[in-house]
């Protein structure tokens, strides 16, 4: 009971301050926002299953593009945890392209009509967000495992250590095409995560400087679509998953124009050079540039998807004896 009083005394007890606000307005707790991610972190797990039985039952069928490229991977039931890592990266990857859809969307041009409120938005903004962190970790989490599995045969601290290393550790994996590719992939997690939790740090760092920061987060998108298209052997061969995974960045290139013809936030604006101080025309040039460089990559977006050289190679008539010398892919 909170009104409780102690033995008989009828002096009025004295009014307590009032409470300090824990949460001001405007600043989300972290652990508000874990739980209200809960719902769609469930949902994560539901595609990532469904994208594991289907990668599943393609190897068990001998038509996935993993065993094309590396036919001794041809047993699901050995290399499951391999397909459960590729589900986890799916998963993450189509997170990260809704969460970035999501920041492009409010941080850009206001659409007339909404089917939710912008707070709605918001919310989903940052619970996919975590969600995609989670996703990332879980798919690189896999993958130690079945380097953990693969290295049987030495001892068991020898092999968690170098799984951890070729997982974690930029630099460190030494074996063809994921010389580049991982650290790739790592850098999309290593930036993910403090890019993605400075949201609940910004009245300690400053909303400017997050803002600046929270800018990167393409680039982590970015990186993460560059690592699958580097080390995904479901995407490997010029057919129509690679085809896909081209298209879908289009609603994000042309979202990512249009925030920058149009922004939000009054400030960031590209009005006349020269206007506004000093600094202005270094601005001016820098936000004038940005615009070009996304008008350009809608251009080449385009002509990779409609003239079909889109980076991927012909699937091979009879499958390599082995994988490919230094190609040992994902």
């Amino acid at each position: 009971m909170h009104s409780e009083t102690t033995g008989h005394d009828s002096t009025p007890a004295p009014t307590p301050a009032p409470a300090r606000d824990r949460h001001p307005a405007g600043r989300v707790p972290l652990r508000a926002d874990l739980k209200a991610a809960l719902p769609d972190a469930g949902a994560a797990v539901v595609v990532t299953v469904a994208v594991f039985v289907f990668l599943y039952l393609r190897m068990r069928s001998g038509a996935s593009a993993t065993v094309a490229v590396m036919p001794f991977m041809n047993d699901p039931g050995t290399y499951w945890m391999y397909l459960l890592s590729q589900a986890f990266g799916w998963s993450g990857l189509l997170w990260s392209w809704g969460t970035v859809m999501l920041g492009l969307l409010l941080s850009g041009p206001r659409p007339g009509r909404l089917p939710v409120s912008r707070a709605v938005l918001e919310r989903w903004h940052r619970t996919t967000s975590l969600t995609t962190m989670a996703l990332m970790f879980a798919h690189a989490l896999m993958f130690g495992a079945e380097l953990v599995r693969d290295a049987g045969g030495t001892a068991w601290t020898a092999r968690l250590w170098s799984a951890f290393a070729d997982t974690f550790v930029p630099g460190w994996y030494d074996s063809g095409t994921g010389k580049l590719a991982i650290p790739i992939g790592q850098g999309a997690l290593y930036l993910a995560v403090p890019l993605g939790l400075l949201f609940y740090v910004r009245h300690r760092i400053g909303a400017n400087a997050w803002r600046r920061l929270h800018r990167f987060v393409i680039v982590v998108y970015v990186l993460s679509v560059w690592h699958t298209l580097l080390y995904g052997t479901n995407v490997w061969y010029d057919e129509w998953p690679r085809t896909v995974l081209w298209l879908l960045q289009l609603p994000v290139a042309v979202l990512l124009l249009l925030r920058l013809l149009r922004p939000a936030r009054r400030a960031e604006r590209l009005g006349a050079p020269g206007r506004q101080g000093e600094a202005a025309p270094l601005r001016w040039t820098a936000r004038a540039a940005g615009r070009a460089a996304a008008a350009a990559v809608i251009v080449g977006l385009l002509a990779v998807v409609l003239s079909g050289h889109d980076g991927g190679r012909p699937r091979p008539d009879e499958p390599p004896a082995t994988a490919p010398a230094g190609q040992e892919p994902e």
